[in-house]
């Protein structure tokens, strides 16, 4: 041992060393005391022959302060320190794979405990590829439908909230149980209006008062007289060329044929011309229509917020709620007024009548009441496998004013004909959708999509993340969808795409919560007149289609499928933005002409400069859709619609705050509609509203220009 250290020694100091000595001396001019500590080597210069060491001298040269030749160099000191440093290194390497090893050991004998063959669990999609082709998904959702399968689920009257509409509910509820679709029924409280039985409503002209079958829900009740004019089909255009005429709008009443336009749409156009009344009747033989003049969606007394039982909020009314008379008359009773008119001739296109109307008095009584209804959603859903919280909803209206053939029971059916067939399909034939998909039957949506509003106001509260709705609901007028998820319908199918309409049932998830969504119909050569009348039934539906229902029921079931299936397939979601881009241009130029013509004649636009702020949004849109669908931004293109609804209005007072396709003075076309007022030398308009409105809408499109650049350090003044 002893030679081993010397070796050692002699490696790092050349000289060796065996063991150190402290010396603690005291200093004799005062207290202070130092510690010397000497190595053997110091004390071997020190000690004699006989091993005795000689007398210490404080001040000699063998004194504790003498510096001593010992062999240490700086550079051995240096050699010292890190050879311990590296001993040190490798030991604590040693250590940890010593430890690691016997951790493996450890894990290694509680593999060998385990089965070989664990349980068959369902195999979970993780990668970007697809397990199943999107030509098998297609192959294998046409072999599931089946017309021997489609089940006619109507019944002879379910107006919302009746027994008839309770038990068609039922019906569904049990139909997604028996798919294991883990359905449950969404119950609100809602408040309606419906007809006075003891007061029906009544118009009477030139003496003769008729009661009528038929109400508008929602219209403001009491009762006026005034003069009667012909409207057309109460568009604004209709009424701005009436006013080119020259003719008094202001106190009269209005006659108006139903179609292109909803009920709620030609009662507000009427009311801003401050008509007293509107009535509304349809084509010949129909004698009872109905509907709602409400122009919003859910329960109008309770904007924004769900309907609960036992749940009150403040007391306040949807701005949407008219203040005129609505009524709908037979045609019998429009036909003796119609024959009855005087006065100025109508445009060369309006041909329904020889003249206008002059001093021919109608009175109007309305007196509908509000009561509560309870409804119910009936929901199920096929839960994804790699996204389950992110849903694809696919709804259709379940209720009608009577028969509601057309109008619910064939969408009806074919939803839970899509239920059935796509449960299948996850449960024997191999599909494993991405994503959620949550089949809704709606309840109330012949009293302006309350179901589906109330439900949705429910998930706003709840912040969930719905990635797109599809709405497949079966009736005549065109189909019609947001600009985002236009892309769907092209990619699959040959339709025409027009601007989506309050009407709609999606209506409320595109405006209202900025959900990428979609309402489709087929349409025929000339339009279904029997809708929210008695006569919509099965015998006028086939004789409506040349006894084809049950074919394009199945045409509709494939469309609706195959854009939900598409959805919950794709990893990556190809949303088009290309129809904002037409969009955005039209409004740009619209507005800088009016801007620059109004400049050239009143001194208030003068100062006004036109930042195109909505061309840097263009550029934006034109990026990303030159992107390839690998290279978006995950969630980019789906939150468009979103970022589309003003952030600077409130949901209660203006629910729908989508820029382009809501209602309210924060849309662009009310910033059109100001600036064509302000030609007209409108002096209700205020230039200083329409300036701060103009550039709130244009602050908008700046958001979302933002956040369609993607990395937020990559932003700079260009967008």
């Amino acid at each position: 041992m002893e030679q081993a250290r010397t070796t050692i020694s002699k490696i790092f100091n050349g000289e060796p060393r065996s063991y150190t000595r402290f010396n603690l001396t005291q200093n004799m001019e005062g207290d202070n005391s130092h510690v010397e500590m000497k190595l053997s080597a110091d004390l071997d210069e020190e000690v004699g022959g006989n091993g005795v060491g000689e007398t210490h001298q404080p001040n000699g040269v063998h004194g504790p302060y003498a510096l001593r030749k010992t062999g240490r160099s700086p550079m051995n000191i240096c050699f010292l320190v890190s050879a311990t440093l590296l001993i040190f290194i490798i030991g604590y390497l040693i250590g940890y794979l010593v430890h690691r090893k016997k951790e493996e050991v450890a894990l290694s004998c509680k593999l060998a405990d385990l089965p070989l063959s664990p349980p068959s669990v369902v195999q979970r999609e993780t990668g970007a590829a697809p397990l199943m082709d999107w030509a098998d998904v297609k192959s294998l959702l046409a072999e599931q439908l089946s017309a021997d399968k489609l089940e006619d689920l109507g019944s002879a009257s379910h107006r919302a909230g009746s027994l008839g509409d309770e038990a068609l509910a039922n019906k569904v509820l049990s139909r997604f149980k028996a798919y294991s679709m883990h359905p449950w029924s969404d119950e609100h409280f809602v408040r309606v209006q419906e007809p006075d039985a003891r007061k029906p409503n009544q118009v009477t002209f030139k003496g003769v008062t008729e009661k009528q079958t038929g109400f508008l829900s929602y219209s403001a009740t009491g009762n006026v007289t005034g003069a009667i004019l012909y409207a057309y089909y109460g568009r604004m255009d209709d009424f701005e060329m009436l006013k080119d005429f020259n003719m008094l709008l202001s106190g009269r009443v209005v006659l108006v044929k139903a179609g292109k336009i909803s009920f709620a749409d030609k009662v507000a156009n009427a009311a801003r011309w401050n008509v007293s009344a509107v009535l509304i009747y349809g084509d010949t033989d129909i004698n009872e229509l109905y509907g709602h003049v409400h122009l919003g969606s859910g329960d109008p007394y309770s904007p924004g917020f769900p309907s609960f039982n036992h749940t009150r909020f403040a007391a306040v009314q949807s701005s949407g709620l008219p203040s005129i008379l609505a009524q709908t008359i037979s045609w019998k009773l429009a036909e003796r007024i119609i024959g009855s008119l005087e006065g100025h001739l109508p445009p060369n296109k309006w041909r329904d009548v020889i003249r206008l109307g002059d001093n021919d008095v109608v009175t109007v009584e309305v007196n509908n009441v509000l009561v509560e209804k309870k409804i119910h959603n009936i929901l199920g859903v096929i839960k994804g496998l790699v996204d389950p919280d992110r849903y694809i909803i696919l709804g259709a209206q379940r209720d009608a004013w009577g028969t509601g053939f057309a109008k619910s029971t064939v969408g009806t059916s074919v939803l839970v004909e899509l239920a059935r067939s796509i449960s299948t399909m996850v449960k024997h034939g191999g599909f494993r959708p991405r994503r959620s998909i949550v089949f809704a039957s709606w309840s109330a949506g012949d009293y302006g999509n309350v179901g589906s509003t109330e439900w949705l106001e429910v998930g706003i509260q709840s912040n969930w993340s719905i990635t797109s709705t599809i709405l497949a609901i079966w009736c005549y007028p065109i189909r019609t969808c947001g600009y985002v998820l236009w892309f769907m319908c092209a990619l699959l199918f040959s339709l025409s795409l027009q601007p989506m309409q309050m009407s709609d049932a999606a209506f409320p998830f595109l405006a209202f919560s900025g959900i990428p969504s979609i309402s489709f119909r087929f349409t025929g050569t000339s339009d279904y007149p029997y809708l929210d009348t008695p006569l919509d039934t099965k015998e006028q539906l086939s004789k409506a289609t040349s006894y084809q229902v049950t074919k394009l029921a199945l045409d509709a079931a494939q469309v609706a499928g195959q854009m939900t299936l598409r959805l919950v397939h794709d990893y990556l979601l190809s949303f088009d933005l290309q129809g904002y881009d037409q969009l955005i241009t039209v409004y740009t130029a619209d507005i800088t002409r009016k801007v620059l013509m109004l400049q050239k004649t009143n001194f208030m636009f003068l100062f006004l400069f036109l930042k195109p702020v909505q061309f840097q949004l263009f550029v934006a849109l034109d990026k990303v859709c030159r992107m390839t669908p690998c290279n978006r931004p995950h969630g980019t293109c789906p939150q468009v619609e979103r970022n589309l609804l003003s952030p600077y209005v409130s949901p209660r007072d203006s629910p729908f705050r989508h820029i382009f396709i809501g209602s309210g003075q924060h849309t662009f076309k009310a910033i059109v509609d100001q600036l064509e007022a302000f030609r007209l030398q409108n002096s209700v308009v205020d230039v200083d509203t329409f300036k701060t409105e103009l550039a709130l809408a244009t602050w908008t499109l700046q958001g979302c220009a933002n956040s369609l650049a993607g990395d937020v350090w990559s932003l700079d003044n260009e967008i």
